[in-house]
């Protein structure tokens, strides 16, 4: 389905916003089979969130391609969960995000089927991310009759925008459970599973993201865990947070240059219906990591 492509894509792009202001920023590589090179490698935070975060996109593509009628093998979830509510009633194309949630098992999890941590983590997280999708479903109504009265409302199961699930899922990888990996035998051979390291935490649901090694810091580049390190990386002077020179520049400092901008500027409305502008010349400062 080339909705699954797609839905990778998605869960790249979503990765690289949001992480855009932090040391490691979701960097892929063109001429490399493992996109985001050795940094998935090790079981961290970071490969936690971009299993959640493909997972989510391709159940997220799939159901918005069956929805659309792009796809042949599926269409609108004719299972509308409950009765109407007072003063509506079900209409339009509810999307089938349970659809989606199982192409994306499918794909996701093809690969995890193997007795050690490494499988039951990634699963754990793929699951994450498309229960998310689920967990964000909600009802879109429009409503009908004369003179934009709502005299008949009709509603639908609907995804959010795809912004709103990544943000869930950084906040989940921001408060992600560390576990550790223990070993036992059953009929089939010796078995890894995942129990959270400290006991006097909650331990995670089926909703957080879970890892047991530590991240790089990613402050130099390391060919061995994929860090291209934040030398010429942009940063924000006034800021006091990852993104801010100290902490992104990782104490070394940070060059600053001015750029020339060409922006568009003085607009105007012309009725009936043009808007022109004029071309400006701003100046801006440009703070880069050394």
């Amino acid at each position: 389905m080339p909705s699954v492509a797609e839905g990778v894509k998605l869960g790249i792009q979503e990765c690289q916003h949001q992480f855009r202001g932090r040391r490691w920023n979701c960097t892929t590589i063109d001429d490399s089979l493992a996109i985001f090179g050795p940094v998935l490698d090790k079981a961290t935070r970071e490969s936690a969130f971009v299993h959640a975060i493909a997972s989510a996109g391709v159940a997220f593509a799939v159901t918005r391609s069956c929805a659309e009628g792009t796809s042949t093998i599926c269409g609108c979830d004719s299972h509308h969960k409950g009765p109407p509510g007072e003063g509506w009633k079900w209409g339009g194309c509810s999307e089938d995000a349970d659809f989606g949630v199982l192409v994306s098992r499918e794909f996701a999890d093809a690969r995890e089927n193997r007795p050690d941590a490494r499988s039951a983590m990634n699963k754990h997280n793929n699951e994450a991310g498309r229960t998310t999708i689920l967990d964000h479903m909600h009802l879109k109504c429009k409503c009908h009759g004369l003179s934009g009265s709502c005299e008949v409302k009709t509603c639908w199961w609907a995804q959010p925008d795809f912004r709103a699930i990544g943000d869930f899922l950084k906040d989940k990888y921001d408060s992600a459970s560390e576990m550790v990996v223990e070993k036992h035998r059953e009929s089939r051979g010796w078995v890894e599973t995942l129990r959270a390291k400290y006991a006097l935490f909650k331990p995670p649901t089926e909703r957080d993201l879970v890892y047991y090694e530590n991240s790089p810091n990613f402050c130099e580049p390391n060919p061995e865990t994929g860090s291209f390190g934040t030398r010429d990386r942009t940063c924000n002077v006034t800021s006091h947070g990852i993104d801010g020179c100290d902490l992104l520049c990782c104490g070394r400092g940070h060059n600053t240059r001015t750029e020339k901008r060409k922006e568009k500027c003085h607009c105007i409305f012309h009725w009936c219906c043009y808007v022109s502008c004029q071309e400006c010349i701003r100046i801006y400062d440009v703070h880069t990591c050394k």
